[in-house]
């Protein structure tokens, strides 16, 4: 069957394992193709409840007495995030603060455990925030900071970094390596285990951004070898927006790594107050201070789903979703003035394509007022169209691959004259 016939998306969601999921998420406009689910996930219906019964029958009724059940809940929700989405044993995955936070625990960590290393390395396609802070922390620390251009033209495929693209880079002095798993912009995968064996053959650690992965791809990070990983809830994992982060420790590293923020939950015998930090065993060692309750509970209600509807199962979704994207765009919109930026390989990318085009932010933010389509835009000229596995169909894919081919076609996005928005 023709993929540019609207039966095809219609026959892949009557075979698709996932389907039932998408009526389990909330939505007030069933014709809305919302292409975005890898900036942040619908709301899944049983978080309406969860939230609700977590507000009146255990903050309400228990007081301060519901500490005793909540005390070690950062560290239960991080157990499950681990086997649901990670591929990671238990008592490696902590769900608390931001990615960002994280990020810096990590990394300051892996500093303090490579004494005497005074360079560190990532990529120019980099996430802001993961740059934003080890630049920081570089000109804190007096610290050689390599960014690998992997965005002009002819430096790497879709942003990818490779072992042979990193190689030229690592010496006895690197003290770690810091990608994303999924470049945020392109979709690229990069791949964890052949780039962090490649960092340790050098003694260099690796840090591992996953934010735009987790809840899309199985990342099997125990198989794979990860030291140290980072990333979100929000996106492929629909617990909300702001909702608590995860780190993932691997067990060979808990005992000699320290983070340099040692808040009062990772005090061995905590409510003793001691006088000075004595870091408690395992991942609660690393874990700063009260973890958000209501925030860990959307986490659950999405990260269950996931763990019903199985990591294998979402990936193979991403890359059909993905491969149909890929065929609607040689058809549709190549000749548009659209170029595409992600592989045609699918074990080379994840649950979003990017498509480079000169109006592109005019075009995402027409997309939304006149298409009821939502993308979304990256500078300087991408729009990012995703499938999130569980809440989007194949077809709501193709009919927002459908109505941009015809707003760009007609030309409707010039009637946009602003495109001051506050969010892309």
């Amino acid at each position: 069957m023709d993929v540019t016939d609207r039966e095809y998306a219609l026959k892949l969601d009557s075979q698709d394992p996932l389907a039932k999921y998408k009526g389990l998420f909330f939505s007030d406009n069933p014709d809305l193709c919302y292409l975005d689910g890898n900036s942040l996930g619908r709301l899944p219906k049983r978080t309406i409840s969860v939230v609700n019964e977590y507000l009146t029958s255990e903050w309400g009724a228990k007081l301060v007495n519901g500490w005793a059940d909540w005390i070690d809940e950062a560290e239960v929700t991080g157990d499950l995030i681990g086997r649901a989405a990670l591929g990671a044993a238990p008592g490696q995955v902590l769900a608390c603060d931001t990615t960002s936070v994280n990020f810096y625990q990590l990394v300051g960590a892996a500093l303090a455990a490579r004494p005497g290393r005074k360079t560190i390395i990532t990529d120019k396609g980099n996430f802001p925030t993961d740059r934003y802070i080890l630049q920081g922390l570089a000109k804190l620390h007096n610290l050689k900071l390599i960014e690998i251009d992997n965005q002009s033209e002819g430096a790497a495929d879709f942003e990818r970094i490779t072992p042979e693209l990193l190689e030229p880079y690592l010496s006895e002095e690197v003290a770690f390596i810091s990608f994303e798993v999924i470049q945020y912009r392109s979709g690229a995968r990069n791949d964890i285990k052949a780039l962090t064996d490649l960092a340790r053959s050098y003694g260099a650690l690796s840090i591992w951004d996953a934010s735009h992965a987790v809840g899309a791809l199985n990342l099997d990070l125990d198989s794979n070898g990860a030291d140290l990983v980072v990333g979100c809830t929000y996106k492929y994992g629909n617990s909300g927006p702001g909702s608590p982060a995860w780190l993932y420790i691997s067990h060979h590293l808990q005992n000699e790594l320290k983070v340099p923020i040692q808040g009062w939950f990772a005090q061995r015998d905590q409510f003793a107050m001691g006088e000075y930090f004595n870091k408690n065993d395992g991942m609660r060692g690393f874990q700063i201070a009260s973890p958000s309750i209501v925030g860990l509970r959307c986490v659950n209600a999405a990260f269950e789903m996931i763990e019903e509807a199985g990591i294998d199962a979402i990936e193979e979704k991403c890359a059909r979703g993905t491969e149909m994207m890929i065929a609607l765009y040689d058809a549709w919109l190549a000749d548009l003035g659209f170029s595409l930026n992600t592989s045609r390989v699918a074990k080379e990318r994840g649950g979003h394509i990017s498509l480079v085009h000169p109006e592109a932010k005019r075009i995402a933010i027409a997309l939304r007022q006149f298409a009821n389509v939502i993308p979304d835009y990256r500078e300087p000229n991408s729009i990012r169209i995703a499938i999130s596995p569980l809440p989007t169909s194949y077809v709501e894919v193709w009919d927002g691959l459908s109505r941009l081919r015809d707003l760009t076609a007609s030309r409707k996005y010039e009637e946009i004259s602003r495109t001051d928005v506050k969010v892309t």
